[in-house]
């Protein structure tokens, strides 16, 4: 086993002082370095300082590389407010306007919008849509990369959910798993074509990951995530679902990309955060331009999350299909917490970045749900330019999670849901439905944004938790 190597044998190999000798060193006591002779070790470390730009998307090394960077191109000042649109102001708070406002001062913005579900966040205001000139901000994307609603309705009579309640809070307890590192035992665990991805295999940070992510397929994260049975309102007689006017029974899930996701978010945030200083209130929208090679690597990483979220959805509904013994009348999908490239009303090619918003383009279909015991929207976007082409993602918090766990107690919960005839499977005090806006404010703020076709109301959910 090499000696090891100490701060001043770095600075004598050329490394500037900071952090880059720390996070080298640090890098080094990793079993798979330490092995090196201490004259392999000297020659990796003269490959990273000589050449950075190379080991930017190394699993290893990215940050080490990006300490390294000249200290001029990683310091990048504020520019003046740009306007944007924002619907539902009464119900927003300051601090959610005040991050959407530093937003809208990073010289890469172009346009934006706040949806009047919106609540603070990191960096992007949850509910904050941005538009950018060729760079992608991973924290405007978010964490839970992909994040998705999906809602399959079946040809079952309302009363099926109150005839057949015990039978249906069996199925979702059997064909579910909930929280964080829960996955699937490994018998039970189904295929899917998204595991056979290259990014897999030819983006260096992603090698390690493959393994997780098959282990995690078709499950769900904690907090907000849920799957749920509920009844079906089509009121719209021109769906585009092609189902006639009436009730049916629903399944309706919420979820993301797990910990494949959560790992590209912190991993390509980190990045972005050494390569793109910003003052501190901003450092969260932190970006990389699509011209780089890192800022790709996370465009497709990110586009490998949203692939992987959805084939989530597809294996739980799946599997609840097959346990009913019903195959769905129709399907509907929307995805949050993303970046798509896109062309504005004026005609300029931009990144559209929405944090915790519904894609609204004409004639998009989506789901934006209310609390566990509110409805959820059947909706079709109106392509409403201001918002650009968007709309609110759910009803938005109204209590933080900690003030919720503080002022909410069980016994409301238990009698609030009693009331609203839902039984709740798991959960807890900060996802009561007190803790959220009313669903039905939000939407009279969106009606130029998106047409509604139908109501989803829960009756059984499942969340994570005992």
């Amino acid at each position: 086993m090499a000696s090891q190597l100490r701060g001043n044998d770095l600075r004598q190999l050329g490394f500037p002082e900071g952090r880059a000798i720390g996070l080298a060193l640090a890098q080094l006591q990793r079993k798979d370095y330490k092995r090196l002779s201490q004259t392999d070790q000297l020659a990796l470390l003269k490959a990273v300082l000589t050449t950075p730009n190379d080991y930017l998307t190394d699993l290893a090394w990215s940050h080490t590389a990006a300490a390294l960077l000249p200290a001029p191109s990683r310091h990048v000042a504020l520019g003046p407010r740009q306007p944007y649109a924002t619907f539902g102001a009464e119900h927003i708070k300051p601090s959610a306007i005040h991050q959407m406002e530093t937003a809208m001062k990073l010289p890469v913005t172009v346009a934006g919008a706040l949806m009047p579900d919106a609540h603070h966040g990191y960096g992007l205001p949850i509910g904050g849509v941005l538009a950018t000139d060729n760079a992608v901000i991973p924290y405007a994307v978010g964490v839970d990369i992909g994040c998705r609603m999906a809602l399959s309705v079946y040809e079952l009579p309302a009363k099926y959910l109150t005839q057949r309640t015990q039978e249906l809070r069996h199925l979702l307890l059997e064909n579910t798993r909930f929280g964080g590192g829960r996955s699937w035992e490994r018998g039970q665990r189904l295929p899917h074509e998204v595991l056979d991805r290259d990014e897999f295999t030819v983006i260096p940070f992603l090698k390690n990951k493959l393994s997780t992510a098959a282990e995690q397929l078709g499950t769900s994260g904690s907090g907000n995530h849920f799957v749920e049975f509920g009844l079906v309102d089509i009121t719209d007689p021109a769906n585009e679902l092609g189902l006639p006017l009436g009730q049916y029974v629903g399944v309706l899930s919420h979820s993301g990309s797990r910990g494949l996701g959560a790992s590209i978010a912190q991993h390509y945030t980190g990045l972005a955060k050494d390569v793109c200083k910003l003052s501190a209130e901003a450092q969260h929208l932190a970006w990389l331009g699509l011209d780089t090679e890192a800022g790709q690597e996370y465009w497709a990483a990110m586009n490998l999350a949203g692939d992987y979220a959805s084939a989530c959805h597809e294996h739980i509904h799946r599997r609840l299909a097959k346990a009913l013994g019903h195959k769905p009348l129709a399907k509907v999908e929307n995805h949050h917490n993303f970046a798509w490239q896109e062309t504005l009303a004026d005609g300029r090619d931009v990144v559209v970045h929405r944090k915790g918003a519904t894609p609204a383009g004409a004639g998009v279909l989506g789901i934006i749900p209310g609390s566990m015991t509110a409805p959820g929207y059947i909706v079709r976007g109106r392509g409403h330019a201001a918002s650009l082409a968007s709309a609110s993602h759910g009803a938005g918090r109204l209590l933080s999670r900690t003030r919720a766990k503080a002022e909410i107690g069980e016994a409301e919960l238990r009698r609030t849901l009693a009331d609203h005839g839902v039984e709740l499977l798991g959960g807890g005090l900060d996802e009561a439905p007190m803790a959220y806006k009313d669903i039905r404010t939000v939407m009279a703020s969106q009606t130029e944004l998106v047409d509604v076709l139908g109501t989803f109301t829960p009756k059984i959910v499942r969340m994570d938790g005992a």
